[in-house]
């Protein structure tokens, strides 16, 4: 169906006399009795409870949730400045080795070449 063209079941132009009145009213009664007030307020007040104990038990949940959450960020923190803390201590104990020239006269060992550069010198046997 177009939604452009009017559905003939619904016509809205003429108004209703108070016949039609009256029986539109007796076809609604049949169809939706009167409902009783004090149900309706019980019926809202359990479908209210339940919804603000599902929100209260979400809430604690969140709740719960940020405090794991602020606990692994403190955790993490702490782990990141002990590693810090490491490298730290790392850079320090390789730093004079970087700026030390290695040269021949300040090395405790005689620098060699050719295929006996890697054998002691030998000990004058006795």
């Amino acid at each position: 169906m177009d939604a452009s063209t009017p559905s003939p079941a619904v016509d809205n132009s003429a108004p209703l006399n108070s016949e039609q009145d009256a029986e539109v009213n007796k076809l609604v009664e049949k169809k939706f009795p009167k409902l009783d007030p004090e149900r309706i307020r019980s019926s809202v007040a359990r479908l209210t409870s339940n919804s603000i104990e599902g929100l209260e038990g979400l809430s604690s949940e969140l709740q719960t949730l940020q405090k794991f959450l602020k606990s692994e960020v403190e955790r993490v923190q702490g782990e990141i400045e002990s590693a810090l803390a490491g490298i730290k201590i790392i850079i320090d104990t390789i730093a004079p080795w970087k700026g030390a020239p290695v040269s021949p006269s300040t090395s405790p060992r005689a620098v060699r070449g050719g295929p006996a550069a890697n054998i002691e010198l030998a000990q004058p046997r006795r």
